[in-house]
Parts: structure tokens; C-alpha cells; sequence
């Protein structure tokens, strides 16, 4: 596909809003952001002060929502009861774009973190198929994100050959970590460059870049609590040769630190971005206040 003829669901560089940066982004007159992302578990059914803080922005930006719960890869049923609450939320705020992590955090209850699913081809068959019933409910194709793990209990494949397989088998779209690829080329030892070489580029929808923890020199935490490093920036940048300037989002989760550096860090994924950017096809901001 010409990544220059793809239409994506929002443009530029934008921020994951958390609930402590609504006061600092409403005080600084709401910035020159492209657009914001949520995670709609933590905004359905809010009402109040919140809420109506939270329908000013989506009335501001273009948002995009990234879930926490799904599951994708759990043996327990699909939550028909949320994907209903989901899909509502969806369709009431416009939302640009869904996307969900690759990975399980239920078994018979919620186990508070997001677990590696087997590198198998059953798991494929199966996380697929779920997908599919998720494309449905929600009446929209979704992205996957490929997440940061530590072990890969009994694999029957590479993580790379994981991912292309379920999402050439659901047909979704993916959501590209670049800071999940440099951390995971760290911890299990593979070349990020020849992994983001082997990703399905049509398939791209937008990207994530985050800030990790450095617990040795063989060893890299995902945090999300800190400012984005030079190898994830140089990988960064190689994304967008590669794919173009895909719209891309700075996460950061907690430990903040002055708007100001979290919007410089946006800057620079812009500047990046421009580097990559074909002639006379630059678009314009989506940020409408």
C-alpha cells in the first residue's frame, strides 16, 4: 500500500491524557497538541466536574481511545456487557481510533497486568478469532499493540511472526510500541531494526513512544515514568523512514513532569516527523481551539 494514499484516523503528535494533566492542559490554554488519547475504562460512565472536563476535550481535539480490559488472549469470555458500554462511548465522542494491547489480564479474575500470550499457533487461531467478534460488537476495525513482556512461556514462533499472524488472520490494524520493540531487543536479545523491518507497514495505524526504567544493563522496565531515551527516538525516527510520518502519540503515565517537557517531547516528534514528510503533502494541524 502508498503510505502516502493512507488515510489515518488522526494526524501529527499528540499526548496520552491522564486525569493530572487536565488542570496543567486547561491552565496553559490548551496547547498546540494534534491529539489527545484515553483509556475509555477510566472515562465511561463518568460524570461531574470530571466528565464535563473530559467532554470539553474531546470537543477540542481529535481522541483516540486505548483500552485497558479486553483481554484479548484470556480463556474467559468476551464482555459483551463492556463491549456494548464500549461501543456507546465510541459513537457519543467521535472516537478517531481503538485500540487494545496483545496480550491477556483476566483468568477467572483480573490479574492486574498485562500477560504475554503463548507464541503458538492455537494462540493465534484463538486471539484472532476473539478480534473478529470484537470487530464486530464494536461495528470498527481495531489496532493491536505490541506490548513489552518478560517471558514467553513454551513459543512455537517468534514474537514477530506472533503478531503478523494474528493480525493478517483478524485483519486489524496495528498499533506500533517503538518503545516496546527497543525494550523487548534489549531483554530477549533481538535486533529492534530487523523487527520493525518485518512488521506489516500497511497494517500501521499509529504509534506509541514511552519512557522505560533501566534495571540493569541487560534488563529494561516499561514504565511509561519517564522521558523518552535517544534509542527510542533514533528508533523513532527509523519507523518513519520506513512507514512516513504516522501519527504518534507520547504516553506518559505518572511521575510528570512540567507540561512544558512533556510538550517539548511532542515537538520533537513533529520534528521528526517532518524530516520524513513528503513534499506538499504536509497536513495541517487537527488541534481546532
Amino acid at each position: 500500500m502508498d503510505r502516502c494514499k493512507q488515510v489515518f484516523p488522526v494526524t501529527g503528535a499528540g499526548l496520552g491524557l491522564r486525569r493530572a494533566l487536565l488542570g496543567p492542559l486547561q491552565s496553559a490554554g490548551y496547547p498546540d497538541l494534534d491529539f489527545l488519547e484515553v483509556a475509555p475504562e477510566n472515562w465511561i460512565g463518568v460524570g461531574g466536574k470530571l466528565g464535563r472536563q473530559f467532554r470539553d476535550f474531546a470537543e477540542r481535539y481529535p481522541i483516540l481511545c486505548h483500552g485497558l480490559s479486553l483481554s484479548l488472549g484470556s480463556p474467559d469470555p468476551l464482555d459483551t456487557g463492556f463491549l456494548k458500554q464500549l461501543r456507546e462511548f465510541l459513537d457519543r465522542h467521535e472516537i478517531r481510533g481503538y485500540s487494545d494491547h496483545l496480550s491477556y489480564c483476566s483468568a477467572q479474575g483480573h490479574l492486574y497486568d498485562l500477560m504475554p500470550i503463548p507464541f503458538t499457533e492455537e494462540a493465534v487461531d484463538w486471539v484472532a478469532n476473539r478480534i473478529s467478534q470484537v470487530q464486530e460488537a464494536l461495528g470498527r476495525r481495531i489496532a493491536v499493540e505490541n506490548i513489552s513482556y518478560y517471558a514467553a512461556p513454551e513459543p512455537e514462533m517468534s514474537e514477530l511472526e506472533f503478531i503478523n499472524a494474528v493480525v493478517e488472520q483478524a485483519d486489524c490494524l496495528l498499533l506500533l510500541d517503538v518503545n516496546n520493540i527497543h525494550v523487548n531487543s534489549v531483554n530477549h536479545r533481538y535486533d529492534a531494526l530487523e523487527f520493525l523491518a518485518g512488521l506489516p507497514t500497511e497494517r500501521v495505524a499509529w504509534i506509541h513512544v514511552a519512557g522505560h526504567h533501566h534495571e540493569a544493563e541487560d534488563l529494561i522496565v516499561d514504565t511509561h515514568g519517564a522521558a523518552v531515551t535517544d534509542p527510542v527516538w533514533a528508533l523513532l525516527d527509523a519507523a518513519y523512514a520506513r512507514l512516513g510520518p504516522v501519527p504518534t502519540l507520547l504516553e506518559r503515565d505518572f511521575n510528570f513532569p512540567p507540561l512544558e517537557e512533556l510538550i517539548a517531547e511532542t515537538r520533537t516528534i513533529r520534528n521528526l516527523q517532518a524530516r520524513h514528510e513528503p513534499e506538499g503533502l504536509r497536513p495541517e494541524s487537527a488541534y481546532t481551539a
